[in-house]
Parts: structure tokens; sequence; C-alpha cells
């Protein structure tokens, strides 16, 4: 059961209601009515996952570190979504399988990226010499490290945002 309000997009007003007519108009996935309770903060995220979009990172390449931070959170919906998504930009079955472990095989820039996504997390950005050169020795520059960083933050955001939205039992059919 979700414990914040869902805001209804039909019924939506100011600025919720511009962004569920314009930006979000084919896509009005129960996420974005809830964090539609704070229009600025659909803003953030509908404008950062934008301007991630037109950076280095390959779609695959987010989706993959976004399922290793997804895992690490221990966010069910994230977990689910990104692996959908994850699948619709190139990634296969058993790489989602893998981002989720940060071990991706046979692919060695997405090793990489989920690598260095583990390693942000689990050291909260106090990553070692050996883990930046590892991640820039599987060719990825410092705009990549940059990105990495600013993917890992939305990430987090959604991973944190879903829990104080929704009770675990409520998450099969919020998805």
């Amino acid at each position: 059961m979700p414990r914040l309000n869902i805001v209804d997009p039909a019924t939506a007003t100011g600025r919720a209601k511009e962004i569920f007519d314009g930006p979000l108009k084919a896509m009005q996935l129960n996420i974005f009515k809830g964090i539609a309770n704070s229009p600025a903060s659909l803003d953030f995220y509908l404008n950062a996952s934008g301007a991630l979009k037109e950076g280095v990172l390959t779609d695959a390449e987010r989706e993959a570190f976004q399922l290793a931070v997804s895992e690490a959170n221990g966010c069910e919906y994230c977990l689910a979504a990104h692996t959908f998504i994850g699948k619709n930009d190139g990634l296969t079955e058993e790489q989602t399988v893998e981002a989720r472990r940060g071990q991706i095989t046979g692919d060695p820039k997405l090793g990489a990226i989920t690598k260095f996504a583990v390693a942000l997390h689990e050291k909260r950005g106090y990553v070692g010499d050996d883990d930046l050169a590892a991640f820039k020795g599987a060719g990825y520059d410092d705009a990549a490290v940059v990105e990495a960083i600013a993917t890992y933050a939305l990430i987090t955001f959604t991973t944190f945002f879903n829990p104080v939205h929704l009770t675990l039992s409520y998450l099969p059919a919020y998805l």
C-alpha cells in the first residue's frame, strides 16, 4: 500500500499537471505519480535523467550501473524497472542478473562499470586508486567517472524513495 499520496494525472494541478500533460504524457508510471507530490523533485528526476542520456555513458552502461546499485540498496521496484529497461537498451537477461551481482562477464566495459558502481556504493565515494584505474583501464574517461557519480545520485534517489513510499506488500501491485 502506498504511504504517500498518489497524484492522479487527470486531477493534478499546477506544475504536476504541466509535467503529466507534457514530458510524462505517454509514460505516467506509478513512481512518477508518487514523486509528483513534489513537482520540484519530479522536475529534478526528469531533468537529471534527460541530461545523463546526453552524456558519454550508453543507455546499457547506465542501466547496468543502476542495476548494481538497485541491488545494493535492495529496491525491488528499481530492480524490476531497470531489468526491463536494460533489456530494451541491449542488455541480455544474463547481463541483467550479473549486473545485480556487480560482476558482468564477457563484456569488459560493462563489467568495469558494474564493479565501479559497487565500489562507489561500498566505499561511499571513497574509491581507491585501483578502483579508478580499473574503471579507466576499461576505456572510460573522466567524463564517464563524473557521470557514474551523477547516475549513482539519481538511482539512490529512487531506491530510497520507493521503500519510503510503498509498503513491501504493495510493491508487486505497484509495478
